[in-house]
C-alpha cells in the first residue's frame, strides 16, 4: 500500500512538474515574439573577461610588456561567449540581448593613463575599424556568435565608439592631423567644451566637426595593401560615398567602416559610447546610415531573420538621469539627443534610486517610462537601468553583500534591465593590486559563483523575458505589508496581452492575496518564482514568498 501510495505521489510531481515547465515554455516562446525593448533584459559583457574559449588566440598578436593588475589581455573571446550561448546560459538567466563591447582591431602597444601600464583588452582604442581583434577571434566567428544567439531568440548589441581613435603607442602612430587633434582637453564648461577637444591627454578625437574631405592615412593604406584587400576596400568606400552622397570627411568614414557590421553580421543594435562627445547632426546621420546597413542584411539573409524590428539605438550619454525626460542639460541649456534616432539611453541615476523602498522606486519609475512613453509622442523613447557597470566607479553593492535584493530590483523595475557580467553571480568589484576601473573588470567568476545569487537571478530574470509587462507594462498598486508592496502591471501591445501580479520585499512564507482585480476569469494560476499551481477561490490565492518574492503568472 505504501509503494502505491509512493508510486502516486511521484507521478503527480512529475506531472506537476512537466505541466509547470511546458506552460513556462509556451509563455516564452509566446513572449519572443513579442519582445518590446522597452522590457528587454540585457546582458553586458565585455568580451576579454568572460570566458576563454579558444586559447590559441591568446597571445596571436605579441603584447608582452609586463601589465598593471588586470591590464592586460586576459583571453576572452567569441569562442568563449558562444560556448555560452550553447549551453544556455543566457537563456536560464532570461536573458534576451547580450551588448559585446566593442569588436575592432585595438592598437598594438600600450600605454600608462595614470593608473599602470595598460594593453586595449577592453576594445575602445581602435586602430583599424574595419577588421576584427585577432584576441577575440575572426570575423567569421563573430557571425557564428550572431546566429548562435538568433538562433535562442537572442539578439545582439555591439558597442560601438566614433569619437576617437586609440591612443599613441610606440607601435602605433597618430592619425594624419586633418583626421584628429589632439587638444585641448575636455574641460566640460559647455557643449563645445566637451565635443571639440580629447577625452584624455593622449586618446586623438576624431574631427567630428570638420566638412573637409580627406584621404585615407597612409598607415591603413599599407596596412591593407599589406593584407591583400586594399583594392576591395577602396571599392567599397567609393560605391558607399556614391550611394550615400555624403562627402569624405573623417567621420563619414568611419561611419560607413562602423555602419558595415550591421550590414555584413545581422548585429540587431548598437549600443554608442559617449554620445555627448559627438554633434547632433553627425548621430542623425550615423543613425540613419546604421539603418540603411541592417535593411540590407535582412534583404541579403531572410533565412536568418529572427524579427522585423527596426535596428535598436542605445545611447551612453554619460550623466543622463531618466527622471529629467529627453532633455540633456549643459548648464542652462538642454539638448534632446533622442531627436537624432537614439530609442534609448542608460540611466546612471538607477543605481542611487535602487536604494529607495520598492513602492517608491516601482512607482516613481513607472511615471518615468510613462513620461517618456506618451501616446501623442511621434517617437516614444526608453531608458536602460544598471547597477554595475565597466566605467562607473560607485557600483551599488560592489562587494555583493545584497545581491538578493539588488537582482529584485534591478530586475522588477520597469525600464530595460542590464546585466553586468558577474551581477547574477555575485562576483566581487574589488581585485587585489587592482586600481580604478581594473576592479571593475575582473574574469568572470565561473569557478566561485554564488549559486543562491545565480538561481535567484534566473528565477526573475525568466520572468521578465517572459512577460513583457514588467518592464513595460502599466504598474497598480494593490496592498503592502510593512515593507512589502504588491502591485500588478498589465500590458497590451500589438495584439499581445500580458498581466501579472508581483510581491516584493515580503515576510517569506504563506500568505493569501487577492487576484480579482487582475484575474477575474482563471481557476488556477501559477507563482512563477517557487513554480507552485496556485489554485483561485473566491478571488483570492494562497501563495508562498521565498527570499521576498511572489510572481504570479496566468496559466496558458
Amino acid at each position: 500500500m505504501k509503494n502505491f501510495i509512493l508510486i502516486i505521489f511521484c507521478v503527480v510531481l512529475v506531472t506537476s512538474c512537466k505541466l509547470t515547465q511546458e506552460n513556462s515554455t509556451v509563455t516564452s516562446e509566446l513572449s519572443q515574439k513579442h519582445l518590446d525593448w522597452n522590457a528587454a533584459n540585457v546582458y553586458f559583457l565585455l568580451t576579454d573577461r568572460f570566458n576563454n574559449g579558444d586559447t590559441t588566440n591568446d597571445n596571436i598578436v605579441p603584447r608582452d610588456e609586463q601589465t598593471a593588475t588586470l591590464r592586460g589581455f586576459e583571453g576572452g573571446d567569441f569562442a568563449g561567449i558562444q560556448q555560452k550561448i550553447d549551453d544556455n546560459y543566457f537563456t536560464d538567466l532570461g536573458v534576451n540581448a547580450i551588448w559585446l563591447t566593442p569588436i575592432f582591431e585595438q592598437v598594438r602597444g600600450g600605454v600608462d593613463e595614470g593608473t599602470g601600464f595598460t594593453y586595449a583588452y577592453h576594445g575602445y582604442w581602435a586602430k583599424d575599424w574595419t577588421a576584427v581583434e585577432p584576441a577575440y577571434g575572426k570575423m567569421e566567428e563573430f557571425k557564428e556568435l550572431v546566429k548562435a544567439a538568433h538562433d535562442k531568440n537572442i539578439r545582439i548589441l555591439l558597442d560601438v565608439v566614433i569619437n576617437h581613435t586609440g591612443p599613441v603607442t610606440d607601435q602605433d602612430p597618430q592619425w594624419p592631423d586633418e583626421w584628429v587633434r589632439t587638444g585641448p582637453t575636455c574641460t566640460y564648461q559647455d557643449q563645445e567644451t566637451a565635443v571639440s577637444c580629447t577625452l584624455t591627454n593622449n586618446l586623438p578625437d576624431v574631427r567630428t566637426d570638420s566638412t573637409t574631405e580627406v584621404e585615407l592615412p597612409q598607415m591603413l593604406v599599407e596596412k591593407w595593401k599589406e593584407e591583400g584587400r586594399y583594392e576591395n576596400e577602396v571599392e567599397e568606400l567609393d560605391a558607399f560615398f556614391q550611394s550615400s552622397g555624403l562627402p569624405r570627411t573623417p567621420v563619414n568614414y568611419i561611419i560607413k567602416w562602423v555602419t558595415d557590421y550591421a550590414r555584413e553580421t545581422g548585429v540587431d543594435g548598437f549600443r554608442i559610447d559617449t554620445v555627448k562627445h559627438v554633434e547632433e547632426d553627425v548621430w542623425t546621420t550615423f543613425i540613419e546610415q546604421s539603418r540603411i546597413a541592417y535593411n540590407d542584411w535582412k534583404k541579403n539573409h531572410p533565412e536568418e531573420m529572427i524579427h522585423d524590428d527596426e535596428f535598436f539605438i542605445l545611447g551612453e550619454l554619460y550623466g543622463y538621469y531618466a527622471v529629467g525626460g529627453r532633455d540633456y542639460y549643459y548648464n542652462e541649456t538642454p539638448v534632446d539627443y533622442f531627436d537624432s534616432g537614439y530609442d534609448a539611453m542608460i540611466n546612471f541615476g538607477f543605481k542611487e534610486d535602487a536604494r529607495k523602498d520598492y513602492k517608491s522606486l516601482f512607482t516613481s519609475y513607472q511615471a518615468i517610462k510613462d513620461s517618456l512613453q506618451l501616446s501623442d509622442q511621434a517617437d516614444p523613447v526608453t531608458f536602460m537601468n544598471y547597477v554595475s557597470s565597466h566605467d562607473d566607479g560607485q557600483p551599488l553593492d560592489p562587494l555583493r553583500q545584497n545581491s538578493l535584493e539588488t537582482g529584485t530590483k534591478l530586475l522588477l523595475t520597469p525600464g530595460i534591465s542590464q546585466i553586468y557580467y558577474g551581477d547574477e553571480s555575485a562576483r566581487v568589484l574589488k581585485a587585489e593590486n587592482a586600481s580604478g576601473d581594473a576592479n571593475l573588470r575582473t574574469n568572470m567568476n565561473w569557478d566561485s559563483m554564488d549559486l543562491q545569487t545565480l538561481n535567484h537571478w534566473q528565477k526573475l530574470g525568466q520572468f521578465r523575458r517572459d512577460h513583457p509587462a514588467v518592464g513595460a507594462g502599466k504598474g497598480y498598486s494593490l496592498t503592502f505589508e510593512g515593507k512589502g508592496y504588491i502591485s500588478a502591471r498589465l500590458y497590451e501591445k500589438n495584439g499581445f496581452k500580458d498581466d501579472i501580479i508581483i510581491g516584493v520585499g515580503l515576510e517569506d512564507g504563506k500568505r493569501s492575496i487577492d487576484v480579482s482585480k487582475v484575474f477575474k476569469n482563471q481557476n488556477q494560476l501559477r507563482n512563477a518564482y517557487t513554480g507552485d499551481i496556485l489554485d483561485v477561490e473566491n478571488g483570492r490565492v494562497e501563495v508562498l514568498a521565498k527570499n521576498g518574492v511572489v510572481l504570479i503568472e496566468p496559466m496558458i
